[in-house]
């Protein structure tokens, strides 16, 4: 299953929030999307206060690669 084009345009954590979201949505059973959206959520939230510009983008990259590797499972 391939990702979500445009990942390259995820640019702040809400719209790497929405992109994930949107992931989430073409995966193939309930349950999987119910966990991934959990998952998703708790990551939001541990991060949210997270300022550190280069970190920030850290996350973004490594949350793509895993959304990435989560969807060609």
């Amino acid at each position: 299953m391939a990702p979500l084009p445009n990942a390259e345009l995820v640019q702040n954590s809400l719209q790497l929030y929405r992109y994930l979201l949107r992931c989430c949505r073409q995966l193939p059973e309930e349950n999987i999307r119910q966990h991934y959206r959990h998952a998703i959520r708790q990551s939001f939230k541990v991060h949210a206060d997270e300022d550190n510009p280069e970190r920030i983008q850290q996350i973004i990259k490594r949350a793509i690669e895993d959304a990435d590797w989560v969807m060609n499972k």
